[in-house]
């Protein structure tokens, strides 16, 4: 699907017009520069390169140099391919947040916060086992049983312990554009979006 790429500026609300609250998420979705035009001919499918935020020639690889200079603007931090375009766009086109709607659904995806090591109340919304009295030490949020000792004598792959969370690929589906700032290219979209302020995401139609 088409869409752009953008960076998580943070939370606010808005009021609607019953004057209900609304959390949403203000987004920078673009300016993006088109740095390569696929073709079925050439490379076997059709698709539009994205390229967004800007890259210092000093951490830019000298193939990427080309790469960009190709398109006539320079490196980009962030690259990525969409399809479905309906708009005709050729290389060092820029494409902003007019793109989208107020009113459409988007899907946004990014990477999610990373926690760290954290135990399973938190990292799989178990509810702790046992009492705190009854002389009770130390277990209110353990995992409790993970499994049978004589039969079948292991742990089976997938059991829910702790571990290492956040920090993984996440795509929310389904949010509605509220606002379209197009001459600061700002999208304001319903809910939460994965990932921390600043952070890249993809927002697709």
């Amino acid at each position: 699907m088409s869409g752009l790429i953008g960076k998580k500026i943070g939370m606010t609300s808005i009021f609607d017009e019953n004057g209900k609250n609304i959390p949403c998420t203000v987004i920078q979705a673009g300016p993006c520069i088109v740095t390569q035009v696929r073709t079925k001919e050439v490379d076997g499918y059709e698709a539009i390169q994205l390229g967004f935020d800007d890259k210092t020639d000093k951490s830019t690889t000298s193939a990427a140099k080309g790469h960009f200079k190709k398109a006539g603007t320079v490196a980009k931090r962030r690259v990525i391919e969409f399809q479905g375009f309906k708009e005709e766009l050729k290389l060092g086109d820029e494409v902003t947040a007019e793109h989208f709607k107020e009113g459409e659904f988007v899907d946004v995806a990014g990477t999610s916060k990373g926690k760290g090591f954290q135990g399973v109340v938190k990292r799989h919304g178990f509810g702790g086992v046992g009492q705190a009295t009854h002389g009770q030490h130390n277990r209110l949020r353990a995992p409790g049983s993970i499994g049978a000792a004589s039969y079948p004598a292991r742990v089976f792959k997938g059991m829910r312990m702790a571990g290492q969370m956040g920090g993984d690929k996440v795509k929310v589906q389904n949010l509605k554009v509220l606002k379209v700032v197009a001459d600061k290219n700002l999208l304001v979209v319903k809910g939460c979006v994965p990932g921390h302020k600043n952070a890249y995401v993809i927002i697709q139609k």
